[in-house]
């Protein structure tokens, strides 16, 4: 059984023969994930020792106090918090030798083509239309909402393979080479003026059979580990006390004596309260994620990420007057990522739009929350039954 004394003993072995000054930044994090030391969690030769998750703090203590570099996780989110875990749970023994490790690096960027135009908050309306083709599949649609196509080798994609079913039950999962002929690219413009999402257009796309996780035609299934993972990933990121942008109000409310009022005080109060009990669910939902999958409490958790941003963002704008509305940079740029933290109050008034709808809107969250945390009875659905291709359009 490895413990937190194994692995700091582990990590020291990696630190002296790999030492980070004197190491190439990219040769460092692969003797990392080959030790077994990138996700301690994972199997052996994945990443990991089949260690309990908790104990990957202790690596990364060590790995922090020896200012050895990270993998930029907000550069590959997507591929960290969905397209892993999902690979890992179905993936073949062939899929995870080939993806995990230039995933974990920051090789190779990931993105996610699940929402359509006709299917964002109903995905499994989705018309992206799979035929197979020998050994092969024929993809032809269209994606959107889909951060960081600009930047993605890999895509995960689902796509229609039996429309004479129940839309749930006739879609496959499968994993998609952004480099391909027919997969085209175009930057959606938000309203922060960046282009951080994208639409994807796929025409003639041919994907092996290999590349399929999962059954054909049980891609629901698969596409719901991955939804619930990127759920937790967006709203359940660890942060310490008074951080992220609750503390970024804080350090505003202290140098801004002359600004205060007893509302703005009031306001900030409730706000900085609500922060810290999110912070606290957190910390207890990746205490239970040591002991399996993400359940859908990750989606509650989304739900509280998402408002908490738009209140503490809407109460920084008030409170700094005509200094909140400065944004320095309106250019049309496509960004790696995205960055709340470290920008002005009115970019991140303006992203934080965007967090009630990205990742499961806020609605179909309250609905997952309702069914399936507290058991309330399911809104009556007419289409369950009906074959994909009779459903009205």
């Amino acid at each position: 059984m490895t413990d937190a004394d194994d692995l700091r003993r582990r990590t020291a072995e990696l630190l002296a023969a790999h030492p980070p000054a004197l190491t190439e930044r990219l040769d460092f994090l692969r003797a990392r994930f080959d030790a077994g030391l990138a996700w301690v969690h994972f199997p052996q030769g994945l990443g990991g020792l089949d260690a309990p998750r908790s104990l990957q703090a202790v690596v990364d203590a060590e790995l922090d106090a020896a200012g050895a570099p990270g993998n930029d996780p907000g550069r590959i989110g997507i591929g960290l918090g969905m397209a892993a875990p999902t690979i890992l749970q179905f993936g073949t023994d062939e899929q995870k030798q080939r993806f995990l490790r230039p995933l974990w690096t920051g090789e190779e960027v990931w993105c996610q083509l699940f929402s359509e135009p006709g299917a964002g908050s109903d995905l499994a309306a989705l018309a992206t239309r799979a035929v197979r083709e020998g050994g092969s599949w024929i993809v032809d649609g269209q994606k959107v909402w889909t951060s960081s196509a600009h930047l993605a080798r890999w895509a995960i994609l689902i796509a229609r393979t039996d429309p004479d079913v129940p839309k749930h039950r006739g879609i496959s999962y499968f994993v998609c080479d952004m480099t391909d002929p027919g997969v085209e690219v175009r930057p959606l413009r938000q309203i922060t003026g960046e282009a951080e999402f994208n639409e994807v257009f796929l025409t003639g796309v041919r994907i092996p059979d290999a590349h399929r996780l999962g059954e054909v035609g049980a891609g629901w299934k698969v596409a719901q580990t991955t939804l619930m993972n990127e759920r937790v990933a967006i709203g359940g990121a660890r942060t310490p006390r008074e951080g992220g942008m609750i503390g970024i109000a804080a350090a505003d409310w202290r140098a801004r004596p002359e600004l205060r009022t007893h509302d703005l005080h009031q306001r900030l109060l409730k706000l900085w309260v609500e922060a810290e009990v999110a912070r606290l669910t957190g910390e207890r939902l990746r205490q239970q994620l040591t002991k399996g999958q993400p359940g859908p409490e990750g989606s509650g958790m989304k739900l509280a990420f998402a408002r908490l941003a738009q209140e503490i963002s809407g109460w920084e704008v008030e409170f700094l007057a005509e200094d909140g509305l400065t944004y320095d940079d309106w250019t049309m740029r496509r960004p790696d990522g995205v960055d709340f933290t470290g920008r002005e109050a009115g970019y991140r008034y303006l992203r934080a739009k965007g967090n009630s709808i990205e990742g499961g809107t806020s609605e179909v969250l309250l609905n997952i929350v309702a069914e399936r945390v507290l058991g309330l009875p399911p809104e009556p659905r007419t289409d369950k039954d009906v074959a994909w291709k009779d459903l009205p359009r």
